[in-house]
């Protein structure tokens, strides 16, 4: 995982919930995620053109402004139809509070 500095958040929670659950209002929450993971900013770049997170199996190309997650991998393989990824926001235990989206 990359230590260096980059415009980007480091750390992100990721939400695996079921398509239903988009019409549950308000920030995404632990209570409807099938799986979670805390992923960390690698420095790279992924195919999407976004910055690549990965952590906890899971790997994410995550637009870093709208909290969008653009690619997904998890334990290697493509989401399911029917499943959705949420981004979270977390607190960056080394850096303090991270940039606010855009």
């Amino acid at each position: 995982m990359s230590t260096h500095w980059h415009p980007y958040p480091r750390l992100f929670e990721i939400l695996l919930v079921p398509e239903h659950a988009d019409d549950h209002t308000g920030p995404p929450d632990a209570s409807t995620a099938l799986r979670s993971a805390v992923v960390e900013v690698t420095g790279e770049i992924g195919e999407s053109g976004y910055p690549r997170y990965a952590g906890s199996g899971m790997v994410a190309d995550i637009d870093p402004e709208t909290r969008t997650v653009e690619g997904l991998l998890i334990d290697g393989y493509e989401v399911d139809y029917g499943l959705s990824a949420r981004v979270r926001d977390v607190p960056d235990p080394i850096g303090g509070a991270q940039p606010p989206a855009s």
